[in-house]
């Protein structure tokens, strides 16, 4: 509807359930890529609110450095680490090891 303004929560959801298994992003690009005027916070207050959400694989957005920032968001601060490393990440001292590899930039990747 004209004037209706959209649900940022659910932009950023929407980018997210398309991150591959293996791969990650961060706050920021999300917000990037959805033009989000509020940047990286608007984001990571979509992801807070997603940790029970079993469809939105919150656990693949990680901060610009690839350090898990919002795992103490999780049921168990080691969860977040637990579900990535599952996926083949691996991660020392809150770190991805390798972020470069795994990094999914939307931009690049959802491009026609």
């Amino acid at each position: 509807m004209k004037g209706e303004k959209p649900n940022y929560f659910d932009l950023v959801y929407q980018v997210v359930r398309l991150i591959p298994e293996g791969r990650v992003t961060s706050y920021g690009t999300i917000a990037h890529y959805l033009g989000l005027k509020s940047g990286a916070r608007m984001v990571g207050y979509a992801m807070n609110a997603a940790h029970t959400m079993a469809d939105v694989p919150a656990h693949r957005v990680v901060n610009r450095v690839g350090l898990l920032t919002g795992k103490n968001h999780f049921s168990s601060p080691t969860a977040m680490q637990e579900l990535l490393e599952k996926e083949g990440v691996k991660i020392e001292n809150d770190q991805i090891l390798n972020f470069e590899k795994h990094f999914w930039n939307p931009e690049i990747e959802l491009s026609i």
